[in-house]
């Protein structure tokens, strides 16, 4: 018997099926036991988030009235922390050469209908071009697991690429990076290549079912892919992000999976997570999601969300175009901070738009321009933020969730937000979205807690509409 243990760094100790097995248990004995679920809420709003136990627990309840007090204290949670700013990304895809055998990835070594395709540097430069022309500012790196058309340098002269190219006012200032698992070394030249968030979804915690869904290939060592981050940690990689593709296994599994990792880099390092993402299996070539019977309806979805911010406080979490604008707007409400906009999930699709989506990873579910997300966010009343100065400016890892335990972050995120918002609403946006974008920063100036930074924040925005560019706190 494999004993848990939280700061161990094998998998199997710190991510522990007997114990997930005996939380999902007791939560299942305790779903009914109303004076248990009042306590777990009113620990949750001190702020300081929950134990994997007491937030399964809190999931299993099926009261009508205790999951309108979850989504409440998710929705407080949050504006206490984010306020109202939304972080703004997109993914860009340089190539679908893969040699795993991911059953619920079109991109498998074994699907032979579709097509393979490597972004070239050239055709890198033409897609972030192009993606400065929507106004992104912040991207996430995805490519296939393959050892001789993906390797680690190929990623490298890719970021470097990326974060060369000056185009018209536009600057990609934060590279996230999702790849496969590798090795310390690896690891440190991501480091040293400016990385933002090193990014790695774990797809299921439970060892059998992950076996079952990663075949072949590198990533069916299901040890040496859940340990990934403690490597990336240890080669000072300091702001990871974790997520499970719910839908693939049984989702009170891989709720309490994900809190027990989040809980392992915790003690371990002494920072968790810097951002939980939550996708759901969606169609994509060769791939039925009907075919996985692990299926998470909407009403379920959302509590998964509310917990998790209940339960992590502290950490960012994303929601992507795979969920549609009604389930996005939902969610916004209750955890998630950040969201992409206008992505392409095929390999050069914000060059050829009009191509076939013939190497899309999966089915985009909503599908509006980036200026269309920002004029939706900021008709619900949230700032779009192009921020990527917390990065730049070293404030990352245990430096960035202390300044946001302490409410510090309030004067560095609010004017940022307004700042990189202005830059958006100058550059790209039409003239109605500018107006309603000045009239929400105008309002949004009152809530930066500092006199002198709100106004170093006015005369900023004063010299952004002059045409300088790149303030940041």
């Amino acid at each position: 018997m494999v004993t848990y243990n939280s700061t161990s760094k094998k998998a199997e100790e710190f991510i522990n099926d007997e114990k997930i097995k005996e939380t999902l248990a007791f939560a299942e004995e305790h779903k009914n036991d109303m004076d248990l679920m009042r306590q777990i809420l009113d620990k949750g709003r001190e702020y300081k988030g929950l134990s994997y136990k007491e937030a399964a627990t809190l999931l299993e309840c099926e009261d009508p009235e205790i999951i309108r007090e979850i989504f409440d204290l998710g929705k407080e949670i949050k504006e206490h922390f984010y306020g109202n700013r939304i972080v703004m990304f997109a993914p860009l895809y340089l190539s679908n050469y893969c040699v795993n055998g991911c059953v619920y990835c079109p991109y498998h070594g074994q699907n032979k209908t579709i097509p393979r395709k490597k972004l070239t540097q050239d055709e890198i430069r033409q897609e972030v071009m192009a993606l400065q022309d929507m106004g992104h500012k912040r991207l996430a790196i995805e490519s296939g697991e393959h050892p001789k058309e993906n390797p680690i340098e190929y990623i490298l002269e890719s970021i470097k690429t990326i974060y060369s190219i000056k185009h018209k006012n536009g600057a990609i200032r934060r590279v996230n990076v999702n790849i496969a698992a590798t090795t310390v070394e690896n690891y440190r030249k991501l480091k040293d290549a400016g990385i933002g968030t090193y990014i790695l979804f774990q797809e299921t915690y439970n060892k059998e079912a992950y076996e079952q869904l990663h075949p072949t290939g590198p990533k069916s060592d299901y040890a040496y892919h859940t340990e990934a981050m403690d490597r990336a940690m240890e080669a000072g990689i300091d702001d990871v992000g974790c997520g499970v593709l719910y839908g693939l296994n049984n989702y009170k599994y891989d709720f309490v999976g994900i809190l027990m990792h989040a809980h392992h880099l915790e003690k371990t390092y002494g920072c968790g997570p810097h951002t939980i993402s939550v996708p759901r299996v969606r169609p994509a070539d060769d791939i039925d999601p009907d075919e996985f019977d692990n299926g998470v309806p909407d009403d379920i979805f959302k509590r998964i969300v509310a917990v998790l911010r209940i339960a992590v406080p502290y950490t960012g979490m994303i929601m992507s175009t795979r969920e549609s604008e009604k389930t996005r707007r939902e969610c916004l409400e209750i955890g998630i901070t950040q969201i992409s906009g206008g992505s392409r999930t095929s390999v050069g699709g914000y060059v050829e738009e009009e191509r076939p989506e013939d190497t899309a990873q999966f089915d985009v579910e909503d599908r509006r321009t980036l200026a269309e997300v920002v004029d939706w966010l900021i008709e619900l009343g949230y700032t779009p933020s192009f921020c990527t100065a917390c990065y730049r400016e070293g404030r990352t890892g245990d430096r960035f969730m202390s300044l946001l335990k302490s409410g510090q972050i309030a004067n560095c995120c609010q004017p940022n937000a307004m700042l990189t918002l202005k830059e958006f609403l100058m550059d790209y946006a039409n003239e109605d979205t500018r107006r309603k974008g000045n009239e929400m920063i105008e309002e949004k100036l009152s809530l930066i807690p500092s006199d002198k930074v709100r106004r170093l924040t006015r005369e900023r925005l004063e010299e952004i509409e002059k045409g300088s560019r790149d303030f940041r706190f």
